[in-house]
C-alpha cells in the first residue's frame, strides 16, 4: 500500500494545496473542539460529524420543525429525552430545562447531567443508568444510528425502559427500518420527512406515536 507521502508526491501541485488546506482546517476545527470540551464550555456549538459512529446532524428546519413539536408537546415539568441526535439537543435546551441527551460519543459530555453515556449494545445488560432513569420521560425522540434490526430491537428496549405509559415518541429513521419499528414499538410513519445537513442516500421517515403532522 501506498504510504500519504507517496501520495501526496503523485499529486497536482493545485491538488497538494487544496488538501494541505483541508488538513489544516480540520487540525483546527478539533483543535477548538477539544478545547471546548477540556473547558466544560460550548454547548450552543457544533461539533463535527463523525461518520465512523454513523453521525449526520439535523438540517436548521428538521431542528426547528422537531423543536416547534416538542413545544406543543411540553408540560411545565415534563421530561425530555434525546436518543442518539445530538444536533436537537440546543435546540430543545432553549425552550426547556428538563432535557437529557442520551449518547454514545462522550464528547458531549459537555452537556454536563444533561449528557447520558450509552451504548444500545448494552440494552439487555440493565445499564446502569436504568436505576435513574426509567419510566420517567413524557417526550422522547430517537434517531439510532444503523438501519439494522438488531440496532432497532435495542434501541426498542431502552426506549420501553425509559419512557412513561402515556410518554409521546418520535422515531426518525430510515424507510427500510419500517416494518421493525412497526413491530417493537407500534409505531406509524407520518408525512413529515427529516432532513440532514448532508444529503443522505436513505430516505429518511418519522414515526411516532401520534399524528406529528397536526403539530408541524
Amino acid at each position: 500500500m501506498n504510504s500519504l507521502e507517496d501520495v501526496e508526491l503523485n499529486l497536482p501541485m493545485d491538488t497538494m494545496s487544496i488538501l494541505n488546506k483541508f488538513l489544516l482546517e480540520k487540525e483546527e476545527r478539533e483543535r477548538k473542539e477539544q478545547d471546548r470540551i477540556l473547558a466544560k464550555t460550548g454547548t450552543s456549538s457544533m461539533f463535527e460529524e463523525d461518520w465512523q459512529l454513523s453521525q449526520f446532524w439535523y438540517s436548521n428546519n428538521t431542528r426547528t420543525a422537531l423543536g416547534k413539536v416538542v413545544k406543543k408537546l411540553l408540560g411545565p415539568d415534563a421530561q425530555v429525552a434525546l436518543l442518539s441526535c445530538p444536533s436537537l439537543y440546543k435546540t430543545i435546551k432553549d425552550m426547556h430545562d428538563h432535557v437529557r441527551l442520551f449518547e454514545f460519543d462522550k464528547r458531549f459530555s459537555i452537556f454536563g447531567d444533561d449528557f447520558i453515556h450509552y451504548d444500545f449494545n448494552e440494552a439487555f445488560c440493565e445499564p446502569e443508568y436504568f436505576i435513574h432513569h426509567t419510566a420517567i420521560y413524557d417526550i422522547i425522540i430517537a434517531d439510532p444510528p444503523f438501519l439494522s434490526e438488531e440496532c432497532i430491537t435495542k434501541t426498542a428496549h431502552i426506549i420501553k425502559k425509559l419512557m412513561k405509559p402515556c410518554a409521546k415518541l418520535v422515531f426518525c429513521s430510515g424507510e427500510i427500518v419500517g416494518p421493525w419499528i412497526a413491530k417493537y414499538l407500534y409505531l406509524k410513519p407520518y408525512n413529515f420527512r427529516p432532513e440532514h445537513e448532508r444529503n443522505l442516500a436513505n430516505e429518511f421517515v418519522c414515526y411516532a406515536n401520534f399524528n406529528i403532522d397536526e403539530l408541524l
